[in-house]
């Protein structure tokens, strides 16, 4: 499978392939079972747009991460009927990693998008885990009828895979069976305020190797207005980047993805916040 260069490339390119890249940034711009705000299909361009406001020299770092090489490949086809967009979806992320060692950044979109990155990883990563940053626990069977709701986003891989969840203040009725049973740990956000103390238990809980998944709207919405569902309380911005560094630098992490941004028209905050989240992530992971 072919992955061309999209016109804009995230943070900054220099010409740099796909074979040769560190870091590999797909932009999956699928909106269709929002249940409240909209936009999230305006989410990945609006911060790879935005992401030239972020500085290259990384101050956390102190390194220019977009040198180890980021390629930024052109946006997934998400015109497809539901039916054929998940499968097509997950043939893509099979191609992409078969087709370099860079470490996938995928920018949604939906959150409903990662039930179809999270396959072609399961297959290749045995014991793989998942560390999910949501304020809603997305473990709903169907939502509206719709098994590929974002509302279920993480539920297919937590029949097979451990899920640890974090920064959780909204789960559903339907829901209260699967969160903290079976294979899913959930750490509701006010049982779970020594924040030091819960990353000693996320270590604890994942395996070796983490496919991490972030839903915005696990941000408090002070940090994080762009997003079709927000819930007060979530994480602060140094709070949540202390757990993400902790996470990288002691596990094996294999792909992420940031979903959920919906732009707010007058406002760049949410994106450019995604945008230096993603750089930072990457330079955690450089």
């Amino acid at each position: 499978m072919k992955f061309k260069p999209a016109k804009k490339q995230f943070m900054r390119n220099d010409g740099v392939s796909l074979e040769r890249a560190a870091f590999a940034v797909l932009p999956v711009p699928y909106e269709r079972t929002v249940s409240y705000g909209k936009g999230t299909r305006r989410g990945p361009a609006a911060i790879i747009n935005a992401s030239p406001q972020v500085e290259l020299w990384d101050e956390e770092a102190k390194s220019e991460t977009w040198k180890k090489g980021i390629f930024t490949a052109q946006p997934v086809d998400c015109s497809l009927p539901e039916a054929r967009f998940f499968p097509h979806l997950e043939r893509t992320v099979e191609g992409l990693l078969s087709s370099t060692r860079a470490i996938p950044f995928f920018l949604g979109g939906e959150h409903s998008v990662t039930q179809a990155l999270l396959p072609p990883f399961i297959k290749r990563h045995k014991n793989l885990s998942i560390l999910h940053f949501d304020a809603h626990a997305d473990l709903r069977v169907s939502y509206h009828g719709d098994r590929h709701s974002h509302a279920c986003a993480v539920y297919p891989a937590s029949r097979t895979n451990r899920v640890v969840q974090v920064g959780i203040r909204s789960v559903g009725h339907d829901e209260r069976q699967f969160h903290n049973a079976g294979n899913v740990k959930t750490h509701l956000m006010h049982e779970n305020q020594d924040l030091r103390k819960l990353e000693r238990a996320v270590l604890r809980e994942l395996t070796d190797t983490v496919y991490l998944t972030i839903d915005v709207d696990g941000f408090d919405p002070s940090v994080m207005p762009g997003t079709g569902t927000p819930q007060p309380g979530g994480f602060g911005w140094y709070e949540a980047l202390r757990l993400f560094k902790a996470v990288c630098k002691n596990k094996r992490v294999v792909g992420v993805d940031v979903v959920e941004v919906a732009p707010v028209n007058g406002s760049h905050v949410s994106e450019l916040t995604a945008a230096k989240l993603v750089y930072r992530l990457m330079s955690y992971l450089a």
